[in-house]
């Protein structure tokens, strides 16, 4: 994947949630921090999201997932780029999301979820911190 310039992250809403406000704060956070920001809108598939994220050299996939679903789909995007070979692509998320369901997705391989009440200053931080370092920039 891409390991010059800017960090591109994919920030999608996977499933039937029609809730994406936050997805937008998010990307519209991270684009302001100097990111290129691809936003799929909603009601994405699993299948979809990975194909973006490969198709645009991203180094991230932000999921938004306010729906209940995020076991399986956190499961099925994680399973997708394992598959094309795209492993190196972070994945990483937030919305409704219980906290004893966190570990388990880390466990998985999602790098970082963010509950309600985040900053995205801390979002964006995170991104710098941990994006970059995988990308090699």
């Amino acid at each position: 994947m891409g390991v010059t310039g800017p960090i591109r992250v994919v920030v999608a809403k996977p499933g039937l949630d029609g809730h994406d406000r936050g997805a937008k704060v998010i990307a519209r956070a991270l684009r302001d921090a100097g990111m290129e920001v691809i936003y799929t809108g909603l009601h994405q598939t699993p299948e979809q999201i990975v194909d973006t994220a490969i198709q645009e050299d991203a180094d991230a996939i932000g999921l938004s997932i306010l729906s209940g679903a995020h076991n399986t789909l956190f499961a099925k995007v994680l399973e997708l780029l394992r598959e094309r070979d795209a492993e190196d692509i972070k994945v990483f998320g937030g919305g409704i999301i219980p906290e004893a369901d966190i570990a388990p997705l880390k466990e998985q391989g999602v790098a970082a979820i963010f509950t309600p009440g985040a900053t995205t200053a801390s979002i964006v931080e995170w991104v710098n911190a941990n994006v970059r370092q995988s990308a090699g920039a």
